[in-house]
């Protein structure tokens, strides 16, 4: 103990101590080091003073984001290392130090004003990058935004006062390549652990903020900048000729409208529930003699209702986004990450939200309980022409209102009322909803006594019901308000489950509960989980049913759209009309399996769909049968793929579709609130909204909702994390 005392007296007395600073910075290594450790402190500055701490969540999350800058700035200020006359040495060294504070110092403000990190594309085209006007930069600068900056102005005058002299003297021959290899070592170590945390971390291109919290600010914006120009050499080959064969690719595969249907929910205002991780399995099932979702079974069986029971979801890495995308725009998601973050920036969309308001004068939000950046949501809904974007920054997440993926359900409805009563109808609303989610924790307060789960061995999956139960409640509580409030008779509801929840790992703990044996679980097993809802309500039908056709969330925006009487004809979509007579029943999957009501290819084997036997020696005319559907499958992603990744839509405008100017919406909150109120105020007695209809006065007293939360106060904590809302860890 004496020893280790007198050794850290001698570190501070020879090496910390201030006396030591100006030796230090006369020699090259020493003002070298100086330079990395004041950029580092600089960085974990705007980590905590502006970027809220990341968000980091636990020991590890905390050691790689103090770590992370270092690493990265020894390799970029190593560079100078290699220079040998002193004044361009000192002088390279400070330009290095100067351009990465100023990347840091970019991204604060742009944070300030967008909670976001800037993209590549978004500093190219930096002085059109505005909200309702505002330039980004016309900003509040903080108090402690002068120590940004002061180390370089100190090292400067220190400088020009002669207190720090030019070192003429060379580093030694192999010193520039050593510290640089510290640099890389240290920067590698760092990536492996982030890896480790955080799997699929660079494939799966999760959140901005989850790429600075592990690696930084600069690695960040190089693999941003690798991104975008790989995007840029992709679609710089783009040609007027390549949309044309999706054209024809589209027209000849278009499934023409069924006219018993078409227009059913004409002039209805449309609200899409986006039910997270909630699969078909659940719609019907009871445990311990109790309905899972009694609810949704309800609406399921109404003669108000057309249900799907073949639905697939067909999401890939993308999960959630692949699914809104689908949802949006009939078109598949990318082969490897989320077209939402390696593509939205800059992608051309023609989008519900777009199509229903140039056609037919629809108005549009969507609500969500977690962070607008999320999945570059806030960059996407715009270009998809989205007019409001109202989520988790909007509403009270304190306390246990929120679970770790954001708003309870519950209270996302209830309390997005305000705002929903303000849209002029009709209206195109979508609501992503995230209690459900993995690994399905809910507070003991918010679960129904009276609900006993199951016991498979799997708290995850016994979990699952539970939180199935609590989405189901939630969604009856809105079905309350929107009849009591009046909205109801007027709107059609779309439910969809968006993936699964129980991922193949865990399914075969479902077997008992499916009447199956887990020794004898398949891939067609897993394959038949795929399944999720798709549930169109559209009250005064008399004529629902449940509708067995095989189909896919591919197929949703042709189906709603013929509903509201839109036709698709113009339009580049890959999907087909569920209710139409013409519907080719082959489910697509993203890893370019497929499914139909007779035969499954899952990873090249062959399966009977109804028999549940794999095909070990299909016949020749089978064989030609898969390999024809095979050949399909392929060509239908391949040109979903060239359509997106090359950004084709650019070279076509349908009949009457004017390009959504994205740079014309302003989703803060602010001005969202001002808006919505200046609308009903200009319109005056031709406001269409709900609270106009209401003689201007809320319809919040209507919604009735047991929530044990809606009341409680705000406090200084949140249970929120700004990550993905598709990150399938169960450790957080």
């Amino acid at each position: 103990m004496i020893v280790m005392k007198k050794y850290l007296k001698n570190i501070w007395h020879e090496t910390l101590a201030p006396k030591n600073w100006i030796k230090q910075l006369n020699t090259r290594t020493g003002f070298f080091t100086w330079t990395v450790v004041l950029f580092t402190l600089k960085t974990i500055l705007a980590y905590g003073a502006d970027f809220y701490w990341l968000h980091v969540s636990d020991p590890l999350q905390i050691f790689l984001m103090l770590v992370n800058p270092i690493g990265f700035t020894i390799i970029i200020f190593s560079i100078a290392l290699f220079i040998k006359p002193k004044q361009l040495y000192y002088g390279a060294l400070i330009l290095l130090d100067a351009a990465m504070t100023g990347l840091l110092y970019l991204n604060v403000i742009y944070f300030r004003e967008f909670s976001d990190f800037m993209s590549v594309n978004t500093m190219l085209g930096y002085s059109s990058v505005n909200q309702g006007g505002k330039a980004a930069g016309a900003i509040a600068f903080g108090i402690h935004d002068v120590f940004f900056w002061i180390d370089i102005i100190i090292l400067i005058g220190l400088f020009l006062a002669r207190k720090i002299h030019f070192d003429s003297r060379p580093m030694m021959r192999l010193q520039p390549f050593k510290i640089l290899t510290i640099g890389v070592f240290i920067f590698m170590a760092n990536l492996l652990l982030a890896d480790l945390n955080r799997p699929q971390l660079l494939v799966r291109q999760f959140d901005r903020e989850y790429m600075v919290k592990y690696l930084g600010i600069g690695p960040f914006t190089i693999y941003d900048a690798i991104n975008t120009y790989q995007t840029s050499q992709i679609r710089k080959t783009a040609t007027p000729s390549e949309l044309t064969a999706v054209q024809n690719y589209i027209k000849k595969n278009y499934a023409a409208i069924n006219p018993k249907f078409y227009g059913k929910a004409k002039g209805k205002n449309v609200i899409v529930i986006h039910l997270e991780s909630f699969q078909q399995m659940s719609i019907g099932r009871k445990i311990n003699g109790q309905e899972v979702t009694p609810f949704l079974n309800s609406l399921y069986h109404s003669k108000s209702t057309i249900a799907f029971d073949n639905f697939f979801n067909q999401v890939g890495q993308g999960k959630t986004s692949d699914a809104e995308n689908m949802l949006e725009t009939s078109t598949f998601g990318l082969p490897q990450g989320s077209l939402f973050t390696k593509l939205g920036d800059d992608q051309t969309f023609q989008a519900m939200p777009a199509i229903l308001n140039q056609r037919a004068g629809y108005s549009s939000a969507v609500f969500h309980g977690n962070m607008g950046s999320f999945w570059n949501r806030s960059t996407v809904y715009k270009r998809m022409g989205y007019q409001n974007w109202v989520s988790g920054d909007y509403f009270d997440i304190t306390g246990k209102k929120a679970t770790s993926w954001g708003l309870k359900d519950k209270l996302l409805f209830h309390n997005s009322v305000p705002y929903l009563e303000r849209l002029q109808q009709p209206f195109y609303a979508k609501y992503l909803t995230v209690t459900n989610h993995t690994p399905f924790t809910l507070d003991k307060q918010d679960q129904d006594p009276n609900f006993q789960t199951s016991n498979t061995g799997s708290k995850l999956v016994d979990n699952y019901f539970i939180t199935n139960h609590y989405l189901d409640q939630s969604v009856k509580e809105f079905f309350a308000y929107l009849k009591k409030s009046g909205l109801y008779k007027n709107t059609a509801v779309v439910l969809y489950g968006d993936h699964y929840g129980i991922s193949n790992t865990d399914a075969s703990y479902l077997a008992s509960l499916l009447g199956k044996d887990s020794d004898d679980w398949t891939d067609l097993d897993n394959a038949n989980l795929q399944r999720v809802p798709f549930i169109v309500h559209i009250p005064g039908m008399k004529n629902g049913y449940v509708d067995h056709t095989y189909g896919g969330e591919i197929d949703v925006a042709p189906t709603i759209e013929h509903l509201l009487g839109i036709s698709t004809k113009r339009y580049i979509q890959f999907g087909q009309d569920l209710l139409s007579k013409n519907h080719k029943q082959i489910v697509v999957f993203r890893n370019k399996d497929w499914i139909t009501p007779e035969y499954a290819s899952l990873s090249g084997r062959i399966w009977n769909t109804k028999t549940g036997q794999e095909i070990t020696t299909p016949g020749k005319a089978l064989q030609a049968k898969v390999d024809k559907i095979q050949a399909y499958v392929n060509k239908k992603l391949s040109m979903s793929d060239n359509l997106n990744q090359k950004n084709l839509l650019k070279f076509y405008t349908p009949e009457g579709f004017k390009t959504v100017k994205a740079n014309s919406f302003d989703y803060s909150k602010e001005a969202t609130i001002k808006r919505l109120k200046k609308q009903n105020k200009k319109l005056g007695t031709k406001s269409t909204s709900l609270f106009a209809q209401n003689g201007n006065k809320s319809t919040l007293s209507d919604y009735i909702t047991d929530a044990p939360e809606v009341d409680d106060e705000t406090t200084d904590t949140t249970r929120l994390l700004p990550r993905n809302a598709d990150d399938w860890s169960n450790d957080e």
